[in-house]
């Protein structure tokens, strides 16, 4: 039986919110089988959790945000990429404070965390939503699509019309019956631009970024000493993005992603027309690892 996965041990770090700018204890702990990804906010009353599903995703400014009442978790999108890509099914996600840490503002410290926490297989099997159809939404040129798939495939497409970008690889396809999360997708940074920092400020938002969390440009090049992190850096955080914003939907997907130009809101609006169409989806297990797809059936590889 292909099975469900938890954390070995707790494990926790601390770390400083891309938009708040506060600084934020994580805790990651197991979970019990079928309790899905539970955001925890230690420093409210009860009840004080939420959890990760796709009508739980409010505001998409810049990150992904979840809520349920009064309670509100900000940038989830590369802890819910990392759990997604290290196969994680069940955790419960305590912070005390109103956002995760974006740490190197890639996923490789939450990947990290898990990988030192080690996994626990449980006695309840992998729950996936497998798409029987394509499922498409769109926004003006930005497009974002769900195309049935035996296994798990991502394709984005990126067009910033930015010299510093423009010398990368615009598109990356990652494929996990061929290759890792860890090797692929975990490093892979967020960014943005210095002629945005003033406005996102104005607004609340990117009070904790700095060089030592995103690649941040000016009109012509990369700021950071540093550079890139591998070729295509750019379109692999967005798709980085995209795994996280995916897994928000409770399960993981078999499935084919494609997008040009999405972001966090139309990723969700995509999760919210599948979600509404069941006749386009259906829940899928494994009692025999020989008929999971490649990737689930060496069980979610993280190496």
């Amino acid at each position: 039986m292909l099975r469900q996965r938890t954390l070995g041990q707790p494990v926790s770090a601390q770390g400083i919110g891309l938009h708040g700018g506060q600084r934020v204890l994580l805790c990651l702990r197991p979970a019990p089988a079928d309790s899905g990804i539970i955001f925890c906010r230690t420093d409210l009353p009860p009840p004080n959790t939420v959890a990760s599903q796709a009508a739980a995703v409010g505001d998409t400014r810049m990150a992904s945000s979840i809520s349920q009442g009064a309670v509100k978790i900000s940038t989830v999108e590369h802890l819910m990429s990392a759990l997604s890509g290290l196969g994680v099914d069940n955790a419960r996600i305590e912070l005390d404070g109103p956002e995760v840490p974006i740490m190197d503002g890639s996923a490789a410290s939450f990947a990290y965390l898990i990988r030192s926490a080690g996994i626990a297989e449980q006695n309840a099997p992998k729950r996936f939503i497998e798409v029987l159809s394509p499922i498409e939404v769109r926004d003006g040129e930005k497009r974002a699509r769900l195309d049935p798939y035996f296994g798990f495939r991502l394709q984005f497409s990126i067009d910033f019309q930015h010299p510093a970008i423009d010398q990368t690889g615009q598109e990356v396809c990652v494929d996990f019956a061929q290759t890792s999360f860890m090797e692929a997708v975990a490093r892979a940074r967020t960014f943005g631009f210095m002629k945005d920092v003033d406005m996102l400020r104005a607004k609340g938002l990117a009070l904790g970024g700095s060089l030592s969390n995103a690649i941040v440009m000016d009109e012509t090049r990369v700021l950071n000493p540093e550079g890139l992190r591998r070729p295509d850096e750019f379109a692999m955080h967005k798709a980085l993005d995209a795994l996280g914003d995916l897994y928000l939907l409770g399960r993981p997907l078999l499935a084919s992603y494609s997008a040009y130009k999405s972001g966090h809101g139309l990723n969700n609006q995509l999760l919210r027309a599948l979600v509404s169409q069941p006749q386009a989806w259906r829940e899928r297990v494994f009692n025999d690892l020989s008929d999971a797809p490649a990737a689930w059936a060496r069980q979610w590889s993280w190496e």
